[in-house]
């Protein structure tokens, strides 16, 4: 049976995603501070606490799901481009790609009396499309609270990434990512996991930030949840990672909405950004802001 490991804080990226192609997981230990630990509540918890729980088995009918974290929160946007972490999934994704990307960020609260998700690969959120031999993900779950076997602690079967179609996970398979506040599980879409049970009397808090290849759809769709005239205030890294850089040559161009000859007719996402925008580029962001909030209107009648 493979065990879960640990890593050091100081682990390299290198060690990162070795450990991840041999056993699909594993745990950094100590990643943040209590410093830095209480900083990310202060931001998030307003928000967790304004989230209704899911709406069946899956997502959880004692469980929250909150997004749009890196138009929310600094300290959420800091853990996205973490050096050990962003640096681990670029030199484990690479191989299948020019450009990663952004695909999921998502505090996970597990309360009391949820029971055990169903076990599951990650990657099948593009259905049974992508080739086996293709790693698309590379995800993370930071511990905001403790992760114990009783509070709800993520269920990983190390190993299973590399089986062969068909094997199922038994309870000699599964082990806990039980860890402390700060630490960060990492594990690959090709590993079974799952969300805990939470038979405490507390919440089991987790951040799951996910990077994905470029030429892939995101989960989440950060152009929506993080839309140009909130995104072009940030470090044009964190940009490109959310999905406004070209995914390779001739993926990701758009077509400036203006009149004939105002602007040229293909550029890439950053034209928005770089400080050539003519006169459309407020009124473009002027007209986002006011779509995203009549969609927010429409969805919730």
């Amino acid at each position: 049976m493979t065990m879960l490991k640990h890593l050091p804080a100081d682990a390299s990226p290198e060690q990162l995603s070795e450990t991840l192609t041999a056993d699909g997981a594993c745990i950094v230990d100590n990643v943040l501070d209590a410093a830095a630990l209480e900083n990310l509540k202060s931001e998030i918890m307003p928000y967790i606490e304004a989230t209704e729980v899911g709406r069946d088995d899956f997502t959880g009918r004692h469980t929250t799901r909150t997004g749009a974290l890196v138009a929310r929160s600094q300290a959420c946007r800091d853990l996205v481009m973490n050096d050990l972490i962003l640096g681990g999934a670029n030199v484990f994704l690479k191989p299948y790609c020019e450009r990663i990307q952004l695909h999921l960020t998502q505090v996970i609260r597990i309360m009391p009396g949820q029971e055990r998700q169903p076990l599951h690969r990650d990657r099948l959120a593009w259905g049974g499309f992508m080739p086996d031999h293709i790693e698309p993900q590379f995800n993370t779950i930071w511990a905001v609270t403790d992760f114990t076997q009783e509070n709800g602690a993520t269920q990983v079967v190390p190993g299973s990434n590399n089986w062969e179609p068909g094997r199922e996970a038994h309870g000699e398979d599964i082990q806990y990512a039980e860890m402390k506040a700060g630490s960060v599980l990492v594990y690959s879409g090709s590993v079974i996991h799952s969300g805990g049970a939470n038979v405490s009397d507390g919440d089991r808090i987790g951040i799951n930030n996910t990077y994905a290849l470029g030429w892939l759809r995101q989960e989440e769709n950060q152009y929506l949840s993080c839309p140009p005239h909130i995104a072009k205030d940030f470090d044009p890294e964190l940009r490109d990672l959310l999905g406004y850089a070209m995914g390779s040559y001739a993926l990701g161009y758009f077509t400036p909405p203006t009149g004939p000859g105002e602007n040229p007719e293909v550029v890439p996402p950053e034209f928005l950004f770089d400080g050539k925008v003519a006169s459309w580029g407020d009124d473009l962001y002027d007209s986002v802001t006011e779509r995203s909030k009549e969609v927010r209107e429409e969805a919730s009648v």
